[in-house]
């Protein structure tokens, strides 16, 4: 199979067609994209039959910044409606022996009409692969997964992805509940942010009570109510009013001061988030000065995107806090993701390792 089929959200197509078409370049491979604006799909073709399990791989999915989820694959049209399940068996003969079967569709309007069938359906074509030994009976975690993403009634996208280098959830979309005593649907963004960058064994040592946090331009608290739901104590920097609720809880403080000008007084905070309606370099600018000052030991922000050339935007100021911070000796991870509840952001995430005490001393 020739080709990596990508789910990202409607309307970012571009991006994640440049984001794929760049990675693959890195490695060498080259190749062409097909997308339909406000598809939420992108298939990228490799001109070499194995490049595109090569490139799966290769390219850390962490990496990829606006794609959902991710497999190699090909495509099957004009499926007979009476049987599709034989169709799809026949292209997954040659598949290497799979754990797990998820039968998707995209993010959109369409999508949501095929879903019913996708699950209609997904018990007599686990059965048909089972019985061809493409499809283990019970689910194996760390087997490859088949995947097969219907586009249309008879069209459907099959492949597989590898549990390794791939995202868990179905259709890579986390099921979170928006909580009914929260200040805004913002804080969606941050609870989701949470589950992406902090994988779930270290959560507990990572993300507990009792730490010290700093949210910028925190109003109404959306964002602290995360922090607060995880027993933080919490600094709120906002010159806006907070919700009343957060502030009877005992656990934050407000300061009606500006985002911008905020540092703590002590360098003990063990997070700092930040979602400030401002340019992209100027809070790119903000956050390495609070990673390299010793601030804070993690961050996680929003850099808000511009109409056109988001990929291009994302990358440079990637690149910006890369650079920078390895110039100042700082030993940090580094990851950015447009989350599911982002719109026109991506949430970027910074782990500060170690600080050279010679740099803010």
């Amino acid at each position: 199979m020739s080709c990596i089929v990508i789910y990202c959200r409607a309307g970012f197509e571009n991006d994640a067609a440049a984001e794929i078409t760049h990675h693959a370049s890195q490695h060498g491979v080259g190749g062409y994209v097909k997308a339909k604006p406000n598809s939420a799909l992108v298939v990228y073709h490799c001109y070499s039959h194995d490049e595109a399990e090569y490139l799966l791989k290769k390219i850390p999915f962490k990496d990829m910044v606006f794609a959902r989820q991710w497999f190699v694959g090909k495509q099957i049209a004009r499926m007979p409606i009476d049987d599709r399940v034989t169709s799809l068996c026949e292209a997954a003969k040659e598949f290497p022996l799979c754990g797990e079967l998820r039968v998707e569709t995209c993010d959109t309007n369409d999508g949501k009409e095929l879903s019913k069938f996708c699950k209609k359906i997904s018990t007599p074509l686990a059965k048909g692969l089972e019985k061809q030994e493409t499809l283990l009976r019970q689910q194996v975690k760390n087997r490859p997964i088949l995947h097969v993403l219907f586009i249309a009634s008879d069209t459907a996208y099959v492949g597989y992805s590898f549990s390794f280098n791939n995202s868990a959830l179905y259709m890579g979309i986390p099921r979170l509940r928006y909580p009914k005593d929260a200040p805004s649907r913002s804080t969606l963004k941050l609870d989701e942010a949470f589950m992406v960058f902090v994988p779930e064994d270290e959560q507990e040592d990572r993300v507990r009570s009792g730490m010290k946090a700093v949210d910028l331009g925190a109003c109404p608290g959306g964002w602290t109510y995360q922090l607060v739901r995880r027993g933080m104590f919490v600094q709120a920097i906002d010159n806006g009013p907070m919700d009343q609720a957060l502030m009877e809880s005992g656990q934050v403080k407000h300061y009606r001061e500006d985002g911008f000008k905020f540092r703590p007084e002590r360098r003990n905070i063990d997070w700092l988030v930040c979602d400030m309606v401002e340019k992209p370099s100027r809070v790119t600018e903000l956050m390495i000065d609070w990673a390299v000052n010793g601030f804070a030991k993690e961050l996680i922000f929003n850099l808000k995107l511009p109409m056109k050339k988001r990929f291009d935007c994302v990358y440079e100021n990637m690149q910006r806090i890369d650079q920078e911070l390895r110039e100042y000796g700082v030993k940090f991870n580094l990851q950015a993701k447009h989350l599911y509840h982002d719109r026109e952001e991506v949430t970027v995430h910074v782990q500060v390792l170690r600080v050279p005490q010679n740099v803010y001393s």
